[in-house]
């Protein structure tokens, strides 16, 4: 197993292609600190629809302030509410530079960490310091809106979650500020060809020849 001091892994994907199940497995195996960056934009647009305050901006600032990763991962934050909020949310070029200030403050302190969301390799871990290992995932829309349909205990229609993950990933494609991109020394993981296990064994080992 990889003895690496350092060992810092940047996950990037569309919504719903099992990226973070993916990126939760290899933290456990390699004892890594997990940061899902998506919960934080989620939590930034649950304080919105629940606070709807003046200034969002400056709201946003000091609550980001004044919480840890640990209070914010303990949320439910999955709900089809906030996944249409958050889409237009995540455009918001002052937004995202809370929420990035937050995230480099914990890879400061973190040698060993794994961070998934959608601009990591190419925004966050692009450089100082840069990542030693991105993955991009992909999952075939079918399978990734019924995964998620599962995940929210089917509380709405099928149709209704394969449109939300569609116009989500459009939007994270498409927007201006930090794109939703494949790196090139990315490695591809198609996780509705693979099982988690099947996944687990790829990522591992393009981790241990890191060495």
């Amino acid at each position: 197993m990889n003895k690496l001091n350092k060992l810092i892994i940047a996950c990037d994907g569309e919504s719903a292609s099992g990226k973070s199940t993916a990126a939760k497995l290899i933290s456990k195996k390699y004892k890594l600190l997990l940061v899902n960056s998506g919960l934080l934009y989620r939590y930034a647009s649950k304080l919105l629809i629940n606070n709807n305050p003046k200034n969002q901006v400056t709201y946003l600032r000091k609550k980001f302030d004044n919480v840890s990763y640990k209070n914010i991962a303990k949320q439910s934050l999955h709900t089809e509410k906030i996944s249409d909020h958050v889409a237009v949310l995540a455009k918001n070029k002052k937004i995202r530079k809370i929420v990035n200030k937050f995230q480099k403050k914990i890879i400061k302190n973190n040698k060993r960490i794994c961070i998934e969301g959608r601009d990591i390799a190419s925004k966050i871990l692009a450089k100082s310091p840069k990542y030693d290992i991105a993955f991009y995932f992909k999952c075939n829309i079918n399978v990734a809106s019924f995964r998620r349909w599962l995940e929210i205990r089917k509380k709405v229609p099928l149709k209704q979650v394969k449109k939300s993950l569609l116009r989500r990933t459009l939007m994270d494609k498409k927007r201006k500020n930090s794109p939703l991109v494949r790196v090139k020394d990315a490695i591809l993981i198609r996780t509705d060809q693979l099982t988690k296990k099947e996944v687990l064994l790829k990522m591992s080992k393009y981790i241990e020849n890191l060495n």
